[in-house]
Order: structure tokens, then sequence, then C-alpha cells
């Protein structure tokens, strides 16, 4: 039996702060499907903050994530994908681009460790995950 239900400390600290803001914690509710040419993926955001609407805690954003992320907005445009990052990293060793230059270019909101205010007054919260 696992002692925690979050997969990191990064993600237990999200869920402890959405409690604070008076938010429902709603975490690994969802799988989105998408494909990867000629192959099914799904993936399984961290939190659900509203209708369509979640967070991503990271603290290493890999090519790997980078690229299903890219997938996951052209395949699902109906969902908003908040990226929530313990820094603000650089995308590889010796790189210029920082996670919020990647961001910003693919046209993601970020924040940097703690959830703005906006994220969940620009949300539709009904306190139960979707369907």
């Amino acid at each position: 039996m696992k002692k925690n239900k979050y997969r990191s400390k990064f993600e237990a600290d999200v869920a402890k702060d959405l409690g604070e803001m008076n938010s429902p914690v709603h975490y690994e509710v969802v799988q989105l499907k998408y494909v990867v040419p000629q192959q099914l993926h799904k993936y399984t955001p961290d939190f659900c903050i509203g209708q369509n609407t979640y967070i991503e805690s990271k603290g290493i954003f890999s090519t790997k994530d980078r690229q299903k992320h890219l997938y996951i907005k052209e395949q699902h445009p109906e969902i908003k994908i908040y990226f929530l990052f313990m820094s603000d990293g650089r995308l590889y060793k010796g790189s210029e681009t920082r996670y919020s230059d990647w961001c910003n270019k693919h046209g993601f909101e970020y924040a940097f460790k703690k959830i703005p205010q906006k994220w969940l007054d620009n949300t539709v919260i009904n306190g139960s995950p979707p369907k």
C-alpha cells in the first residue's frame, strides 16, 4: 500500500495549495487518448481543476513530455493544460532555451512553484471531476 498517493513531493504540495485555495483536489482522475503516428497512447493529467482544464506539475520537462504535450494540444484543442514547474529549467544541458521559452513558443500558460489564482478564477469548477 502506498504511503502517499502522489508521485512526488511537488505534486503533494500542489494538492495542498489547491486545498488551501478552496479548490477541490481531483488527482489523476482523467485519461486522455492521443495518437503518435500509428500508435495510441493515454495521458493522465495530474490535477483536474475544472471542465477540460488541468494542471500538470513538472520538476523535469523531458523531450518526451514536451512532444507528448504537442500531440495532445493538437488532438484535443478543447482542453487547457497549465504547467506548474518547480523552476525554469533548461530544456537540456547547455541549452539556452528554458521551460518558459518552450511554453511561450507553443502557447501554454505556466507558472513556478505556486498556482496562480487566475487559473482557478478562469475555470468552471463544479466540485467534481469531468466524466
